[in-house]
């Protein structure tokens, strides 16, 4: 199952004053205005690294989710009288 690709909608107030630092960083750089083409490069490689760390976040919280499920006791077996009213059924 693969994780549609997240958009600049898609992303915190945080994560899109980065790509904007990233972009202007980069324009700074090369000391004139960035092409499409560049400003495309700089925008993909910057959601697959977004990606990436959701999807290892997520993955370090299904583990810890897994971790903490309730595991029946292999010990015990099902007892009847338990499960059964001591009085009986009226």
């Amino acid at each position: 199952m693969a994780t549609p690709r997240l958009t600049q909608q898609d992303m915190t107030e945080a994560e899109q004053r980065e790509l904007k630092t990233r972009l202007d960083r980069s324009r700074i750089a090369h000391g004139r205005v960035l092409t499409n083409s560049e400003i495309n490069h700089i925008k993909k490689t910057y959601i697959d690294q977004l990606m990436a760390a959701r999807e290892a976040e997520a993955k370090k919280t299904r583990q810890v989710k897994k971790k903490q499920t309730y595991k029946a006791d292999k010990e015990a077996t099902f007892t009847w009288s338990a499960s059964t009213p001591a009085r009986g059924r009226r």
